[in-house]
């Protein structure tokens, strides 16, 4: 009977040992899973986040790993389908057992996935969009790092306004949610200086054609001119507008923040603005630790980094960060309790200071302006936003 009782608390206490063991955690590794668009219409932003995030990996593991433990990335490919994103987090979460899934790109694609992970007690760390659903409503398991679309025009538009002494204000933007947070966002800063737009005009997403909505600025008179576009669309409005000999301020959100701008659109892109928040890594940058990176980055790759290696680099040392101070118990309650107190201070790509506490889970609203002079971007102001506490780091 004794030796009855003893097999069944083992077995009870073996059990308990299974229940307990963290997903994605074993003695000498940490899984973690991404989804990024590897073949859809940002297929070139998600190689780009991707390969940061391996860079990233490597350095951590090469210099030991987290507590022991080497980080195993598995990253799936959504092809920027919703639909597609859902199946890729059940293999993540179900078949691949990650441990948390780290810097998933788009907004509409974090969506479709989180319930699938938050099932499974999976955290969403750092997403690689701007939307505010990546941190609201509340959730234990959410956390953001972006400024988003709407509060970096909310705070860039009446700062803008009043640098330049702007009288006209006017939008023109994607008629999607992406494109309506961005024109929320100027509406907020506008009615903050009791002001609001003057014309405001949309396209529906894949158009090409931009001349009617510009002649509809210009004859406006619009002085500044917010845009709710990405890439195509914000080369197309601006190389329109100068063809008619239209030049207005043109502001765009951290979605139009990309060296294809003027790489693609040429010279007719100078002077355009942009809300931003770590810094473009060129070649010749002037700072000696960002180029010395970015070299790093091409020998490895044989690609120029863009902002989204930045990005996915970024997203992987601020985990390996949180789960060093982990410890060696890494799990889920314990990352989340070094996440309510964590304070991530800049470095030196020049992010600014996010804080986390156990009800704030956007690391920061901050975020500064950037303009394309001479072909390239360049950085023209210090942070602004209700968390701007550290200033630029050049």
């Amino acid at each position: 009977m004794k030796l009855k009782t003893a097999l069944t608390l083992t077995a009870l206490a073996l059990a308990a040992s299974v229940a307990a063991a963290q997903q994605g955690v074993s003695k000498d590794e940490i899984v973690l899973g991404s989804i990024q668009d590897l073949s859809g219409p940002l297929a070139g932003f998600g190689k780009q986040a991707r390969l940061g995030m391996l860079l990233a990996v490597d350095e951590v593991n090469e210099q030991g790993g987290i507590n022991g433990r080497k980080i195993k990335l598995i990253v799936e490919d959504s092809g920027y389908d919703p639909k597609k994103a859902v199946l890729a987090a059940q293999k993540l979460v179900n078949q691949d057992k990650i441990f948390m899934m780290v810097g998933h790109i788009g907004t509409a694609q974090n969506m479709a996935a989180m319930p699938v992970q938050f099932e499974k007690n999976v955290i969403n760390f750092f997403p690689i969009t701007a939307a505010r659903e990546m941190y609201e409503p509340f959730n234990r398991l959410k956390y953001s790092y972006a400024a988003t679309y709407y509060d970096q025009m909310r705070n860039a538009v009446p700062k803008l306004v009043k640098e330049k002494g702007i009288k006209k204000v006017c939008t023109l933007y994607q008629d999607d949610d992406f494109g309506l947070e961005v024109l929320r966002g100027g509406e907020a800063g506008l009615k903050s200086i009791g002001m609001e737009f003057a014309e405001r005009t949309s396209y529906k997403r894949g158009a090409t054609d931009f001349s009617s909505q510009v002649q509809k600025l210009q004859a406006g008179g619009c002085e500044m001119v917010v845009l709710g576009t990405i890439i195509r669309e914000t080369i197309g409005t601006i190389g329109t507008a100068r063809k008619l000999g239209y030049n207005p301020v043109f502001l765009g959100s951290s979605a139009a923040y990309t060296d294809l701008i003027h790489k693609l659109g040429g010279k007719a892109m100078d002077g355009l603005y942009a809300t931003m928040t770590v810094q473009n890594p060129y070649l010749d940058e002037a700072s000696q630790p960002i180029r010395f990176w970015a070299s790093k980055y091409k020998t490895k790759f044989n690609e120029d980094p863009t902002v989204f290696s930045v990005y996915g680099y970024t997203i992987i040392t601020s985990f390996a960060t949180a789960a060093g101070r982990a410890g060696k118990d890494l799990n889920t309650n314990s990352f989340i309790k070094v996440m309510d107190s964590m304070t991530i201070q800049p470095d030196f790509f020049g992010g600014a200071v996010q804080t986390f506490t156990a009800t704030k889970r956007l690391g920061s609203d901050a975020s500064r302006l950037s303009q394309i002079q001479d072909g390239k971007w360049k950085t023209v102001s210090d942070y602004f936003g209700s968390t701007a506490a550290a200033p630029a780091k050049k």
